[in-house]
């Protein structure tokens, strides 16, 4: 029985807390040995002396001092980016949970490929910016990457063992609980405030994510990631709305045989069953009660609606640097609707128009990602400046 000695990046926000609940309840299978947050100083502090490490980076280096001072004399502080770098390669740990919201988890991520830890994703943005480069280099390192999102965890759990691999796949089925707006007719969308996109009907989760799963980004990036997550075409990636949020994901294979994996919604399971693989073991995941949920509904996505599912399914055909450039405008224009600049439609307006105006280059070199993210940001940004009141 194998204990994970895992790195949590990320380690305040709603996927590192609940990966400390997991690390309470099954101690004998999962150890976190270092933690790492943005600027969170007391809740970081509070996780140190909980569970003991003698590890914590944060990144925003202007609170050292304040961190310091909360924290025992033993306890080693890493700062800035360098700081991540840092504790993703810590030689005691064999695994690294990466859980940051946007890019900055992606330079740590390679670094913990590279000396030859595995990589449990949470990040989206990791494998949707620079998802060829992470899979090659886990290939060739020979390391795992697993998926703690529920959808991806779901497909990684459909087709474990599974012998003939992509070969004898026909679709990948992602689900999608359709968001606070799935009956919203489109007429309406246009005055939606950002404490009606708050309201997600399923998911406890950050800012960032709560939007973008309104606006179904969250799925479009989703259906990147899993391109390179499961070395899938994007022509045989499918998004399917499922409101009940019960069946997490499908895998169709090419005789016509569908297995889905289905499950009450505790992000606790996905994370559990990432880093225990490929055992299973007792946890706290309530049990369905079939009978109790008495139907299960699927519905298909209004793609004109909400773009952002074709505006993915494009940056993931065309491939090399727009997927991160579909990213990054994303990102840039969430923060704008967050702060009332844009309206709610006008995301995914920025994001087809970023798209549209980028010259896509190949992506074999992370310089080459991060030029394209910042141009990006940078494109976006004057669009919605030129747009502001």
């Amino acid at each position: 029985m194998q204990k994970r000695k895992v790195v949590l990046l990320g380690s305040t926000g709603s996927i590192g807390t609940s990966t400390l609940k997991v690390a309470s309840e099954i101690p004998e299978r999962l150890e976190i040995v270092a933690l790492a947050a943005n600027s969170s100083v007391e809740s970081l502090a509070a996780q140190a002396r909980e569970t003991g490490v003698k590890h914590v980076a944060l990144y925003d280096d202007s609170k050292e001092s304040e961190l310091r001072a909360a924290l025992p004399e033993d306890v080693k502080v890493h700062l800035g980016a360098e700081g991540l770098l840092e504790i993703a390669t810590l030689a005691e740990a064999d695994m690294v949970l990466v859980a940051i919201v946007g890019t900055a988890g992606l330079q740590p991520a390679l670094a913990a490929i590279e000396a030859g830890k595995d990589l449990a994703v949470a990040s989206k943005e990791i494998l949707v910016m620079a998802g060829e480069l992470v899979m090659d280099a886990a290939a060739r390192k020979g390391v795992n990457v697993l998926p703690v999102d529920s959808e991806h965890n779901a497909i990684f759990q459909c087709l474990n063992g599974h012998q003939g691999g992509e070969k004898e796949v026909s679709r990948l089925i992602l689900t999608a609980s359709g968001g606070p707006f799935r009956q919203t007719p489109k007429e309406d969308l246009k005055n939606v405030t950002l404490a009606q996109a708050l309201k997600h009907p399923t998911w406890d989760m950050g800012r960032k994510i709560t939007i973008d799963s309104s606006t179904l980004f969250n799925k479009g990036l989703e259906m990147i990631e899993a391109r390179w997550l499961f070395g899938i075409e994007m022509e045989r990636i499918d998004v399917i709305v499922h409101p009940q949020s019960i069946v997490h994901s499908m895998v169709e294979y090419i005789d016509g045989s569908v297995l889905a994996q289905m499950s009450n919604t505790d992000m606790c399971f996905p994370i559990q069953y990432a880093v225990t693989w490929p055992d299973r073991v007792p946890g706290g995941l309530k049990p369905l009660n079939f009978a109790e949920l008495a139907k299960l509904e699927f519905e298909a996505p209004r793609y004109d609606d909400f773009p952002a599912l074709n505006l993915a399914r494009k940056a993931g055909e065309v491939g090399g640097t727009l997927p991160a450039v579909y990213n990054a405008a994303n990102e840039v224009a969430v923060d704008a609707f967050c702060e009332g600049k844009i309206g709610y439609l006008d995301i995914a307006k920025i994001v087809g128009e970023v798209m549209d105006a980028h010259a896509v280059k190949h992506a074999d070199d992370l310089q080459i990602l991060i030029d394209a993210d910042a141009a990006a940001r940078e494109c976006a940004s004057a669009r919605i400046n030129s747009q502001s009141p």
